[in-house]
Formats: C-alpha cells, sequence, structure tokens
C-alpha cells in the first residue's frame, strides 16, 4: 500500500466509523475521536482483508470492501462500548 493509499483509507475510514456507529443499534458510550480511531482501523484492516480476499481491485466502487470496513467497524465500535460499560 502506497501513501496515497494509506491517506484515502484514513479519510475513508473516518466515514466508515460514523457508517458502524450508525449500523449499532441503540445508544454508544463512544466519543467521537474513538469512533473516527475505530474507523481508520477498520478501514486499513477491512482493505487488507479484501486484497487478501482478491475483492478490492475492482474498477468503480467496491462495495465488498465497504461492507467488510462498515462490519469491522460496528464490532469495534460495540466492543469498545462495552468495555467502557464495565468501568
Amino acid at each position: 500500500m502506497d501513501i496515497s493509499g494509506i491517506i484515502s483509507a484514513i479519510v475513508i475510514g473516518l466515514i466508515i466509523g460514523a457508517l458502524g456507529r450508525l449500523v449499532l443499534p441503540g445508544r454508544q458510550r463512544v466519543g467521537l475521536l474513538w469512533t473516527l480511531l475505530v474507523g481508520i482501523v477498520a478501514a486499513l484492516i477491512g482493505t487488507a482483508i479484501a486484497g487478501g480476499l482478491g475483492v478490492a481491485d475492482t474498477k468503480g466502487i467496491d462495495w465488498i470492501e465497504l461492507a467488510i470496513q462498515v462490519v469491522l467497524a460496528a464490532v469495534g465500535v460495540g466492543a469498545l462500548d462495552r468495555a467502557k460499560a464495565r468501568r
């Protein structure tokens, strides 16, 4: 992954974090900064998984890659919410 790929993953990660939070039902006790960080990590990991599966290099929008990223972000936000609820 080159530098433009990393920068685009970060920008997409900001959107992915918000989408992952919207997918979860109910109210999450996770701040905006944590949501964005989870989205960035989910975007990077989702891109790697999609590349490993061979679905990342398609023409147009990579819907499968986007779905993987949103699911990872939702899992990450949900796990972080549960961890904060235990405190």
